[in-house]
Order: structure tokens, then C-alpha cells, then sequence
């Protein structure tokens, strides 16, 4: 199995702990760290209170910081059940920003599977980032 279908999988899975009560949008987000095996995972938690809500994506980030030595992400699987295939949050993008080169692969992905592949660049061209802040 290559890695994005396992990703893939690893998304489809985790979107089915989404906590959505409220929109009942639920997502599944798996990000890959390249030069290794490693994939980690994350769903959307919804929260009475909106803001304190966080998105699949940022997720699947945050795993990735909280557990891999200076991880370099290779790319991003994200499945709901949209259709056509849902992108990241402009949250999202933002957070991917500090992380992701503008060439990184973003995979859109339903029930059926991955839909397209977008880059980092085409959904955050011009992103916020510090004058002394590289990728």
C-alpha cells in the first residue's frame, strides 16, 4: 500500500471520532512526514463555545510537532463527505504556512475516495508570514 492510500485510510479513520454535534460536518485529516514512515492523524473537535473548536488539519499538525523530531511535512490527505472534495480553512492554510513549502501536496479527498491534488500555494498564495521566517 503506498502512502498516500494509507494516509488516506488513516483520515477516514480518524474522521469517524470527529466530534460535530453542532455542524455535523466531520473531517479526517492524515499528514506525512517525509524521509519516514510516519503519519500522523486528527479529526475535527467542535465546541459549544465556536472558537474553541480546531479543524482536522491543524490537528494532524499538532500530532505531528507533539511526536516527531523535527518534522518535515511531505503532504496533507483531508476527507469529509463533500462533493466535490472540501479544502482546508483559511485557519488551517495559515497553520500549514509555518510549515509547509508553497509546492506541498494537498490531497482532497471524500468517502470515495481522493478527488484531486491541489498545491499549498494555489489555496494560500500569499500567506502571513515574519520577514525572517523561510521554509
Amino acid at each position: 500500500m503506498d502512502d498516500v492510500q494509507r494516509a488516506y485510510d488513516l483520515a477516514v479513520a480518524s474522521r469517524d471520532h470527529a466530534y460535530a454535534p453542532y455542524s455535523e460536518f466531520r473531517v479526517g485529516a492524515a499528514i506525512k512526514v517525509a524521509d519516514s514512515d510516519l503519519i500522523f492523524a486528527g479529526c475535527n473537535v467542535e465546541n459549544a463555545s465556536y472558537g474553541a473548536g480546531v479543524c482536522a488539519e491543524r490537528v494532524a499538525v499538532f500530532n505531528m510537532l507533539a511526536a516527531a523530531d523535527s518534522p518535515r511535512p511531505e503532504f496533507l490527505v483531508v476527507v469529509t463527505d463533500a462533493d466535490p472534495a472540501s479544502v482546508p480553512c483559511a485557519l488551517c492554510l495559515q497553520v500549514l504556512a509555518e510549515f509547509c513549502p508553497p509546492e506541498f501536496p494537498i490531497h482532497l479527498a471524500n468517502l470515495e475516495g481522493i478527488q484531486r491534488t491541489v498545491r499549498f500555494r494555489d489555496l494560500l498564495p500569499e500567506p502571513f508570514q515574519l520577514e525572517s521566517h523561510e521554509h
